[in-house]
């Protein structure tokens, strides 16, 4: 997977993010971050993140070529750890400064919210959320397991989960944000059109060109399959207002924030398949996706 598309983010309102609860509304041009980690810190999901210290943080890099695919990629993640919980927020290869990992531990979550980094603040609320709100049957999610395999069986499992939280049958065109061409795949294969979009540009597995300019492809699209990325690079928050104004499903396939995106469920997005640390291409064995929302999903946010 690369990097998501970079879309133009709309102008924000000045002053601290609205905090009133879950599944409640944001003030208008809130960013999606902002607006949940002022919940946070009111209390609306467990306790003070003040009171909270983070014990670990680590990287992860990858690079990958599927056995029978023309193209690789490479991905880097930044990960916290908090108890039994990580959070994860995936960055630029080689772009986080070597004294990131040491600003992060023994720091409280409530000191890595207001980090300069958006990585390491996107990461410290994912634990945090991680740690109060598991995934799991009590939190919304319904579990769907990932059968032990290669690394390209297991995206292509994984795709399947994810493409069938879009509702299929209504269906005509998906932007694709962040492009997986396994997911391209699963589109492909039930005969839907699709318009991929990607920070790098250049081609997908069948040469088709990737568009760098999300926002441009937004009404051409009745819906719109984007990658947890979205959330670390800022450019979620008008995917949000176009679904939030068009009704239109927004899907995000999330291991960065993948804790933090339930939590908009209702709020302009329609489903999440939620992947915490450890990820479906470090472990040949087999592993679990929490799928919220989507067709056969609840309508409401996570708690």
């Amino acid at each position: 997977m690369t990097a998501p598309a970079v879309l133009t983010a709309p102008a924000v309102l000045a002053g601290p993010p609205a905090a009133t609860g879950p599944g409640v509304p944001p003030s208008v041009g809130t960013p999606a971050l902002d607006l949940i980690t002022g919940r946070a810190r009111t209390g609306a999901y467990g306790p003070d993140p003040a009171s909270l210290r983070i014990a670990l943080a680590f990287t992860t890099a990858q690079a990958v070529r599927h056995a029978g695919r023309a193209r690789g990629y490479r991905n880097e993640v930044l990960s916290l750890r908090l108890g039994a919980a990580v959070g994860s927020c995936a960055v630029e290869p080689g772009e986080l400064p070597a004294d990131t990992l040491t600003d992060c531990v023994g720091a409280t979550v409530d000191e890595l919210l207001d980090h300069p980094r958006t990585a390491v603040r996107v990461a410290a609320l994912d634990a945090y959320l991680g740690h109060c709100r598991p995934h799991g049957p009590a939190a919304g999610a319904r579990p769907v397991p990932l059968p032990a395999g290669s690394s390209l069986a297991k995206s292509r499992a994984r795709a399947a989960a994810v493409v069938r939280l879009l509702p299929l049958a209504d269906v005509r065109r998906v932007l694709v944000v962040g492009v997986v061409n396994s997911l391209l795949e699963q589109l492909r294969s039930r005969g839907l059109g699709y318009v991929p979009c990607d920070l790098k540009g250049g081609v997908t597995e069948w040469d088709e060109p990737v568009r760098t300019d999300a926002l441009a492809q937004l009404d051409d699209c009745d819906a719109v399959l984007a990658s947890g990325m979205t959330l670390g690079n800022g450019s979620l928050d008008p995917l949000l207002a176009h679904a939030r104004a068009t009704g239109k499903p927004l899907a995000l396939f999330a291991q960065t924030g993948s804790a933090v995106l339930p939590r908009l469920l209702g709020d302009g997005v329609s489903a999440v398949s939620a992947e915490p640390y450890p990820f479906f291409w470090l472990d040949g064995g087999p592993s679990v996706l929490h799928l919220y929302g989507g067709r056969s999903g609840r309508g409401g946010a996570a708690r």
